[in-house]
């Protein structure tokens, strides 16, 4: 997945006013911008969780939080990257509470078109994608988190640690160990 695009100047002034009317209780401003927001977040939560119930629960939860606590947002950092943390934090505690013994369902990517073309390769596919889904299981919550929002989200690593509320050094040092741990998990694959 492409990395997010930057806003424009325009494009931030707009968020921005669209975030002052809503702190100031303006439904119809926090509607716009959640759905700007929601299917990254949605994909975002669905990663992270690998249920689409606990992905659209976590997302919802977030909203409602947001929407509660939007006359304290300092506006220091981006509205996207303020429900990211949010998000994020949610989802957290999610895994967090699962029992240990649960596997983690990761959300399976849609093969390439060249892979369907043959039983051979969509096979190939399928098994690769299910031996990610359990390398994934293999990490822990926040590596995966810090993970998942820098490989599949394409976000910086301060972008990563804004969200996830940790430094940068933290952040790359998670990255770091999740992807050592994954090198080694799908050896087999390479």
């Amino acid at each position: 997945m492409p990395p997010p695009e930057p806003e424009s100047p325009a494009s931030g002034r707009e968020e921005d006013l669209l975030v002052a009317r809503a702190s100031e209780g303006d439904d119809e401003a926090f509607e716009i911008l959640v759905r700007r927001h929601s299917g990254e977040l949605l994909r975002l939560a669905r990663r992270l969780l690998g249920n689409d119930a606990e992905a659209e629960d976590a997302v919802q939860d977030a909203y409602v939080s947001a929407w509660r606590r939007l006359p304290e947002f300092r506006r220091n950092a981006a509205f996207g990257t303020w429900m990211y943390r949010i998000v994020t934090n949610r989802c957290l505690n999610v895994l967090r509470g699962r029992r240990p013994t649960q596997p983690l369902d990761s959300i399976v990517e849609p093969a390439a078109p060249e892979y369907q073309s043959s039983p051979v390769r969509a096979a190939e596919s399928a098994a690769s994608a299910e031996a990610l889904h359990r390398a994934l299981a293999g990490l822990t919550p926040e590596q995966r988190a810090c993970w998942v929002l820098r490989e599949f989200h394409g976000l910086s690593y301060d972008e990563i640690a804004a969200a996830v509320g940790i430094g940068e050094p933290a952040v790359r040092g998670r990255i770091f160990r999740a992807r050592r741990y994954l090198t080694e998990a799908m050896d087999t694959w390479r």
